[in-house]
């Protein structure tokens, strides 16, 4: 690994863990969503100077689970309660930053990490719900 690789590898860990820690000690659910965000950004950032398909896999799956949670957070807003989001999600999504951190640090695969945040950003869309309250979505 050259110099710029570990350099920026060590700032991806520190700051997913830094997001997980944040997200875990901030109770408004929006605040959370906006700390989640910079863990899509740092791996935005990251592919910039050192190209990985695991750095590019992460900010897509990332991003698209901050997606799915700040939908979900418009329609509570709006009125729409048929999908909640409680605090069990967070801890989910952040142990999975952890996870991922981890693995970015150890140099093994993110796919388990992914899964798991992706599947309990999942879990508060609609189908999600759906499949969480059919039985299908055990999480």
């Amino acid at each position: 690994m050259t110099a710029p690789e570990a350099f920026f590898r060590k700032e991806l860990v520190l700051e997913l863990r830094n997001v997980s820690k944040m997200m875990e000690a901030e109770k408004n659910l929006e605040k959370k969503i906006y700390y989640f965000s910079a863990a899509y950004g740092i791996m935005s950032r990251h592919y910039r100077y050192v190209f990985s398909k695991e750095i590019l896999l992460s900010e897509l799956v990332l991003n698209a689970s901050y997606v799915t949670l700040n939908e979900r957070l418009t329609m509570l807003k709006s009125g729409n309660s048929t999908v909640l989001m409680d605090e069990h999600v967070f801890v989910k999504i952040q142990g999975g930053l952890l996870e991922l951190a981890n693995a970015f640090e150890e140099k093994k695969p993110v796919q388990s990490a992914l899964e798991s945040i992706l599947t309990e950003a999942f879990s508060v869309s609609g189908p999600g719900n759906y499949l969480k309250e059919k039985g299908m979505l055990n999480i």
